[in-house]
């Protein structure tokens, strides 16, 4: 089925239709660079990341960090329950299930230098700048007998 331009995000929706695209899921896939959005801005001390959650609740929202990564996933779901009296849908564009975004904010930053809040649909995050250690080049002299 067609859907008039006017619903469409993209130049190409129209022309590239569910032809090449073989499920819905991909088409989530394809639309999450659009989701959680983030601008980074850096302090003489710190980088601060402001990221975009519309309609999340705080809970919707976790942050965590592994192996030197900053993980955010952000998890929401459509309640399948409440049917619409009138009318139905012809297109949908709201995004459920989770996203995740991933940001390297180096092996000696911890859990407890990161601060987060969110307020209004936006995480603010807060992770301290590691001054790298100058590594003191070792002189390793063989011994000769």
């Amino acid at each position: 089925m067609l859907v008039p331009s006017i619903f469409s995000n993209d130049l190409f929706d129209n022309f590239f239709n569910d032809a090449y695209r073989p499920s819905d899921r991909l088409i989530h896939a394809a639309n999450s660079r659009d989701l959680m959005s983030t601008d980074i801005k850096e302090y003489e001390d710190k980088y601060e990341l402001g990221i975009e959650l519309p309609g999340y609740e705080k809970k919707d929202v976790t942050a965590s960090l592994k192996e030197g990564y900053l993980i955010v996933e952000a998890e929401r779901h459509e309640d399948n329950e409440i049917k619409e009296k009138n009318g139905k849908y012809i297109r949908k564009e709201c995004f459920t299930g989770k996203c995740q975004r991933r940001f390297y904010v180096g092996e000696q930053v911890t859990q407890e230098d990161i601060h987060a809040a969110f307020d209004n649909g936006i995480l603010t995050i807060s992770v301290p700048k590691i001054k790298e250690q100058p590594k003191v080049e070792e002189n390793h002299f063989i011994s000769i007998e």
